[in-house]
């Protein structure tokens, strides 16, 4: 295959896809560590955790929406996270039939701890990436969080108070 060819391959659609494949795994490996020390949340958990810190308050149908999962699933893992005094629900003044899920202090805090390891670990490996790469790869990530959705990592770790 000439450089060229090669290029193209890696350009293309599926070569971007292998790619990002490679990275999900070295990130969920450092996702899975982050969580570590928590002992109590798992990566579901977790998740919906940031969804609640980085959109604010939201119905169980918006989180299981957010997460991708029935809305069952989503009411079976708030019901957990309200055990462990992560989440709060809070009925609606306007419509008391409706309950909103809110993120609590200690939720909030295992977000920022989870983060603050998250960071330290990333930091690490970004540092060993040539700074001539370090821009085109902000660039690029930047682009596939775009297209993923998410939002920025400025506008949800302040949360929302």
């Amino acid at each position: 295959m000439s450089a060229a060819s090669r290029g193209q391959s890696l350009a293309g659609v599926d070569g971007v896809t292998d790619a990002v494949l490679m990275a999900s795994r070295s990130l969920a490996a450092i996702a899975s560590r982050s969580l570590a020390d928590t002992g109590s949340v798992t990566i579901a958990q977790y998740r919906a955790l940031v969804v609640l810190q980085s959109r604010g308050p939201q119905s169980a149908q918006q989180l299981a929406a957010e997460l991708g999962v029935a809305p069952s699933t989503a009411t079976r893992m708030c019901d957990r996270l309200v055990a462990k005094d992560l989440i709060e629900r809070d009925a609606v003044a306007e419509n008391r039939r409706e309950i909103r899920l809110m993120i609590t202090p200690a939720g909030a805090e295992i977000v920022g701890a989870v983060s603050r390891r998250r960071r330290r670990e990333l930091r690490k490996i970004v540092s060993a990436i040539p700074a001539g790469e370090r821009a085109a790869l902000v660039r690029a990530l930047e682009s596939f969080n775009r297209a993923a959705g998410e939002v920025p990592e400025d506008d949800w770790y302040l949360g929302w108070a």
